[in-house]
């Protein structure tokens, strides 16, 4: 049986937010950007965007030569007036970071390069904290030195209330730009830092949607890990609009809290299980009659269901369409920078159980589970 084609819009039953594209302009013509992660696919779209505003230059920059490639050939179709560099990198190798940021001193930065599969970081906690805790902070030093302005962290409701390492190194990759931002406001001088924390994006690599394709064009079932599992969702060309309004908003001189980060209004959360009923009638089939639904139960790390909010994080309302913010809790820059160090030499040391203690310590809300039976060499 042919399957009727599922547009991804179709999945979600809220209106498009209004976003403030002079604003955006504003930020972003005639800078020199920097996007990390560039071939994923919040750091894909953000370059679509991004390149719509007429930068002076942009430097995609990914550990994956082929998604590196794909988003590059990909600009140059776009806009091929656009000045483009596209660099193969680790956000976790510090010199060259560093290198890369003084050669070309961007003047914006979007980070976006993460590990993000909560059962695989799970399976390689150290990977996780290395790429997501210690990468953000090897980016935000080497642009900081560099003297960009403005990086943006692209965070995630996972971060709350984590129960991942996923989670929780992205919690204490929040705490760094934080910190970061609160001291460059006070000095008035510094890399500004704006967060912006969002839930799951519709059709991003590693998604439900694309299993769920996938799995409906084997005819089924289509595997879902629990009936009550509930998700907040948008599709990645809303994400990321709203992310450069958050930016814009961020970087101006509008009074926003110290170390305020922005949440993405995500309307009300989707039980999967509904998704995957929405999607198998949406490619002209029936639900447990033409395709079968199949529990599977929870994967490491995994809830029920996220928050955008901690208890200790009001939500605020700005003037904004589709943007809130949450009332910052604080670390001290000191602090912070000396827990990273004290993780980055249990990293190099392959000490997961130390790096994990000192990670419960940073980020005390964060429940890990008993380690997995995994091995993980030393290095």
């Amino acid at each position: 049986m042919a399957l009727q084609p599922i547009a991804i819009e179709d999945l979600l039953n809220r209106r498009q937010v209004q976003l403030d594209r002079a604003a955006m302009a504003d930020l972003i013509a005639g800078k020199r950007v920097m996007v990390t992660g560039a071939g994923g696919s919040i750091g894909s779209e953000l370059c679509r965007q991004l390149a719509m505003f007429t930068p002076a230059e942009i430097l995609l920059l990914d550990s994956s030569e082929f998604a590196l490639w794909q988003i590059d050939l990909e600009i140059r179709e776009l806009a091929p007036a656009l000045p483009r560099r596209a660099v193969v990198a680790d956000v976790r190798d510090a010199p060259h970071m560093r290198a890369i940021a003084d050669e070309f001193l961007p003047d914006l930065v979007f980070h976006a390069a993460a590990l993000k599969h909560v059962p695989i970081v799970e399976a390689n906690r150290l990977e996780g904290l290395r790429t997501n805790a210690l990468g953000t902070q090897v980016v935000a030093d080497a642009v900081a030195a560099a003297g960009a302005s403005l990086m943006v962290l692209i965070s995630t409701d996972k971060a709350v209330n984590p129960s991942s390492v996923m989670g929780a190194s992205k919690r204490l990759a929040e705490m760094y730009a934080q910190a970061l931002d609160v001291q460059a406001r006070r000095s008035q001088q510094g890399l500004r830092c704006v967060t912006v924390r969002f839930g799951n994006v519709l059709g991003s690599t590693g998604s439900v949607v694309p299993l769920f394709r996938r799995q409906l064009a084997q005819g089924g079932p289509l595997t879902v890990t629990d009936p009550g599992m509930q998700r907040y969702f948008m599709t990645v060309r809303e994400a990321v609009g709203l992310v450069l309004q958050a930016s814009a908003v961020g970087s101006g001189a509008e009074a926003i809290p110290d170390g305020g980060i922005f949440v993405l209004d995500m309307g009300e959360p989707v039980k999967i299980v509904d998704l995957a009923r929405q999607m198998i009638r949406l490619a002209g089939l029936k639900p447990d009659e033409d395709i079968q639904i199949k529990f599977t139960g929870l994967r490491p790390g995994e809830k029920l269901f996220e928050e955008l909010f901690h208890g200790a994080e009001q939500p605020v309302p700005t003037e904004h369409e589709g943007l809130l913010m949450a009332t910052p809790r604080l670390a001290d820059l000191a602090a912070v920078r000396r827990a990273m160090e004290a993780l980055a030499r249990h990293a190099a040391r392959g000490d997961e159980a130390q790096a994990m203690a000192l990670l419960q310590q940073m980020v005390p809300e964060f429940f890990s589970p008993a380690p997995l039976a995994i091995p993980h060499a030393a290095e």
